[in-house]
Parts: C-alpha cells; structure tokens; sequence
C-alpha cells in the first residue's frame, strides 16, 4: 500500500487514502492525473456521507445534483462545500482541458487534505490532534529530475492511473447498482425531503465544530475558484494575489462610504486601452450573493468616474455567479461562467452601437406577411422593455423559419446581436432551414453536426 504525507488519516477506507496518496505523488510531476484522483476522492467521500446520513439521492444523480440538493447542503458546513465544488471544477478542467499548473495540484490537494479532515473528524470519531499537518509536495525537488527519467515514471504512472481508473469505473459501477437497489428499497426517495439520522447529523456538525483550530481559508478557497473560472475563459490570471495587465486583484477606488473613502476592488478585467471592462465582487459562500450586488454597484460608480467607462458587474460566492449590466439597463441574471475579454468589449461596445429595435425595417422580402410581421414586432418590443425570452408559436406552413430568419436580421441589423444560434431537432430540418438562410441572409453561416456526406451532398 502506498504511504502519503498528509492523508494517512485515511487508512481506514485503503480506497479512499489510495487515492489520496497517489494524487500527493503525482501532484508535481503530473499534476493533470492528480486533480483527477482528486476529483474521484472528492466524489467517494460525497458517496460516503450520503450513505452514512441516509440522504435521499436518485441513482442517476450527478455529483453536482448530490452537491447542491437541499438536504446535503443543510448538513455539511459552507466551508467545506466551497472546497468540494473547487476539487470538483479543477478535476473537470483536467480531465477535459488538461491546462493545469503544479501550482493549482498542489492547492487543491491542500484543499483534499482539509476536506478529508473534516470527513475523518465527523465520520470515524478521529481528533483532531491524530491528524498530520499538511505537507505539501517539493515540486522544486521534482523538477530536478532529467527529462529521461522524468518520461520513464511518467509513463509508468500513467499505466498506474489507467489500471486505478480502470478499478474505479467498476467501482462506480457496482456503486451505481447499489444505488439502483437502494432506490427500489426507498419509495420515498422521489420526495427528496425524508428527515435525515438526526444522530449523524449531530456528529456531522460537531465533527466540524471541533476542527475549529484549523485555517480553512475559505477567503483564499473563494478567490482560487473566480482565478479557476476567469482563466478557462481566456483571462491572464497570477498564481497569487499579484496583478496582471489583464486582470487587476485588490483594485483600490475612492468614494466609498468607509471611514477613510478607500475601498478595493475584489477583481478588475482591463481592457487593451486600460479602461474597465468588468468588474467582480467575491462574497462569502455562507452569505447570498445577492449580497454583493449593492457592493459592486458602488464600486462600478467610483471606476466609472475615475476612467469615464461602466464596466460590467459580476459577484459571485465562488460557484454562485451573476451579471449586472445596469447600463443597458438589465438586471441580473445567474451565468455559468465568466465572459471573455472579445464579449465584454462587444458588451461595451453596444451600448453605443445598439439602434432602435423597433424602427429597424423588417426584411418583408423574408417575412411580408401581416401575421409574419406581427409576430416579429412583438418579439422586439418585448426585447426592447429589457425582457431576454419571447415565445412565438405558429402552426405548420405559416413560415417559422422565415420569421426566424427575419427576426434574426432584425437583431443583427440593429446590434442587438453578434451571433444566433439556430437549433433543429432533425437532420431535414437542419437543411431546409440552411438552405433558407443562405438564399435570404449574407451573413456568414456555420453548420455544427454537419458530416462530410451531408457537405457533400
């Protein structure tokens, strides 16, 4: 068995502290497999708690849906939630981007360590004296290695890591059958609210509350994740608190209701003329992020006057993110990542570009029926009163695909739009409706799915 620095606590469940201990090896010299291991350990222990309180979970459950059900969140304390939702991002990143640091590894091992802390404290009655501190990895030590022999191991753990996911996947499959059968055995499941075992839900709580003694850092956890998300989109994010030309960390700005008018900035996204183009307000995980909005707002005032540009405003929790572009005059709305550095100059730039939605001529060529035109006229004024959805229904022949293609020059037209996406739930219909934007638009048309035969074709 494989000994770690850090994870020993962890013999009691040998799958679990393998994982681990092959995640601290690998965290210097392949840092990609070791965010995964990560990711796997992450998911076991989330597998272990629901069983261990007895939640409620369907057996088609993603870890994301086990994560953010309401009955996992009301028993695992927020600290630890961020740092699962964090190990649980960088393993996603390395399994299907593989741009990863050493850097990152070696974080998100500390935060695998922390977690794991709290899983040995409040699931196996541990102290928190019997716990090792953290030591982590020498990378320094590693890159000492030559490149012949750095390839040799490499290879050699990789062969590991295809073996060990190998016995993970069937792993999860017997976990998944288990699940299944559980399932059948709990009716009430499909509910989702059957009270939990109150006595390891105490456990649970006072397990974590006798961690107090550590640093969990969860200002550090927050701000690692928002670094995490801005650099999968494009963005030239530093490994510490330091800034970059791109994205400036601790911005200070005047005008603020404290004590002495100084206030700084969580987050500012520069554009190539030094002007702000976003900024980002990171609040507490424990606390909504609606909390930030007010904070941002503010802050968004004060670089307003200094550089004579709003920039767009973002808060976030962590994993909770939100867009204000106040103004255009929209309000906030939750978005899944964070824009790039093109879309929030194409952002700024609309509102200035941006014409008269509703005095936009419609192509009558196009759409020239009365019944045609009405429907795209509604469209655009609900667009227009800062609405983002509309819902035209139309029967067979009456041209939904022409209203589609005027409306969509309409918005183009205007600079209400860059791009539009165009989804067809059939290969047929996909070629009619190509076919149609070609003879009645210029703009330059893209075809995701397309085979080569149906090119050729």
């Amino acid at each position: 068995m494989k000994q770690s620095m850090s994870f020993e606590h962890l013999q009691p469940w040998p799958e679990l502290h393998q994982l681990a201990a092959f995640a601290e090896d690998y965290a210097c010299g392949d840092p990609q497999s070791a965010l995964v291991k990560m990711r796997c350990l992450m998911e076991k222990v989330v597998g272990v708690i629901y069983a261990k309180l007895k939640l409620p979970v369907y057996p088609n459950s993603s870890i994301v849906d086990k994560l953010t059900a309401d009955e996992f969140r009301s028993v695992v304390p927020k600290p630890i939630q961020d740092k699962l939702h964090a190990i649980r991002k960088s393993g996603n990143r390395a399994a299907h981007e593989g741009k990863v640091s050493q850097q990152e590894a070696v974080w998100i091992l500390k935060e695998s360590y922390f977690v794991s802390c709290y899983f040995y404290v409040a699931y196996a009655g541990g102290k928190q004296e019997d716990l090792a501190a953290f030591t982590a990895p020498d990378c320094e030590k590693a890159a000492e290695q030559t490149s012949a022999a750095f390839t040799r191991e490499n290879n050699k753990l990789k062969a590991k890591l295809q073996d060990n996911e190998a016995r993970l996947q069937q792993a999860l499959d017997e976990l998944k059958a288990a699940e299944q059968a559980q399932a059948e055995a709990q009716k009430e499941a499909a509910k989702l609210k059957q009270a939990v075992n109150q006595e390891a839900l105490e456990a649970a709580k006072s397990g974590f509350e006798s961690l107090s003694g550590f640093n969990f850092n969860e200002a550090e956890t927050r701000a690692r994740i928002i670094d995490m998300d801005l650099r999968a989109a494009g963005w030239d994010v530093s490994l510490d608190d330091s800034s970059t030309e791109e994205v400036g960390k601790e911005v200070e700005v005047t005008g603020q209701p404290t004590q002495t008018g100084i206030g700084y900035v969580d987050y500012v996204l520069w554009d190539d003329d030094g002007k702000p183009l976003a900024l980002i307000e990171a609040k507490r995980t424990r606390e909504s992020v609606e909390k930030g909005r007010q904070q941002a707002i503010l802050y968004a005032n004060a670089l307003e006057k200094q550089y004579g540009q709003r920039p767009v405003i973002f808060y976030s929790n962590g994993y909770d993110i939100r867009i204000l572009d106040d103004a255009q005059g929209y309000n906030s709305r939750r978005l899944y990542g964070y824009y790039s550095k093109s879309s929030l100059q194409y952002l700024i730039k609309q509102r200035s570009l941006k014409k008269d939605l509703n005095k936009t001529p419609i192509d009558t060529n196009v759409a020239g029926r009365l019944y045609q035109m009405e429907s795209i006229s509604r469209v655009c004024e609900r667009f227009t009163d800062k609405h983002r959805r509309a819902l035209v229904v139309q029967a067979t022949g009456t041209g939904k695909t022409r209203v589609s293609i005027a409306l969509a020059k309409r918005l183009l037209e205007a600079g209400w739009a860059k791009r539009v996406l165009f989804l067809c739930d059939r290969k047929e219909l996909r070629k009619q409706a190509g076919n149609a934007f070609n003879e009645h638009t210029n703009e330059p048309l893209y075809v995701v799915g397309k085979s080569k035969k149906d090119a050729a074709a």
